[in-house]
């Protein structure tokens, strides 16, 4: 004679059971898996950002120097002591440990070389990463044209002391150079005018980033300058 079937409520509840038995196995046969183990001991460094920047003689790079500390399966590394040499200028720090994803970082401020290294290492490897970057002077004049719609060039650096001329080249549109932020206090902006206006000038004092817009288009035409030593 054949058994009566299971109740509806005890094979949902066994079957239930089967689910969650069957994703912790799974749980912990990921976390054995090599997607999870614990990193070996760092075997290379490979560079991460910031190679190969174009900036100015005695200032710190716009983006730091980092670097990644792999294993010899190429999982990032924590914990491992970097140590960053130069060949001109400095970096601070010269001394910088990875974190948990395996990264540290330094800033390089350029000396008065044209080309420049910066070499990062641990103890133990080989081969050490090598940045390059290329330093030059800056200007002390800059000028840009006042277009619609737009400046050009829109970024630009000056050294300290330098001054920037917009000219407008926009025939009987109207536009503006007004300032929207700066280290201190807002230099003064100008005029709202056509090509028939005047060039207008800032001779910049204060070493930082200084960012305009036009007041007849600013979303369409912003700019910034940035001055260094």
């Amino acid at each position: 004679m054949l058994a009566d079937p299971l109740p509806i409520a005890v094979l949902t509840s066994m079957a239930t059971k089967r689910v969650i038995t069957l994703v912790a196995g799974v749980s912990a046969w990921a976390c054995n898996g090599d997607g999870t183990q614990p990193a070996g001991p760092p075997f290379d460094l490979l560079k991460s950002g910031g190679d190969a920047q174009n900036w100015y003689f005695n200032n710190p790079l716009p983006t730091p120097l980092s670097v990644t500390a792999v294993d010899v399966s190429g999982q990032p590394v924590p914990g491992v002591v970097v140590t960053w040499g130069v060949t001109s200028g400095g970096v601070s720090p010269v001394q910088s440990t990875t974190n948990a994803n395996g990264v540290a970082t330094t800033t390089d401020s350029l000396g008065s070389s044209t080309v420049q290294t910066v070499s990062a290492s641990f103890t133990g490897l080989s081969n050490a990463a090598t940045f390059t970057e290329i330093g030059s002077a800056p200007s002390t004049a800059v000028g840009v044209s006042v277009s619609n719609n737009l400046f050009a060039p829109r970024d630009t650096a000056v050294q300290s002391g330098g001054t920037v001329t917009w000219t407008w080249n926009s025939g009987m549109t109207l536009h503006s150079v007004t300032y929207l932020t700066a280290p201190g206090a807002l230099p003064t902006s100008s005029p709202t005018q056509d090509a028939s206006g005047p060039p207008f000038s800032t001779t910049f004092t204060t070493v930082g980033h200084y960012t305009y817009h036009c007041t007849q288009h600013p979303t369409l035409m912003t700019g910034s300058v940035t001055v260094v030593h």
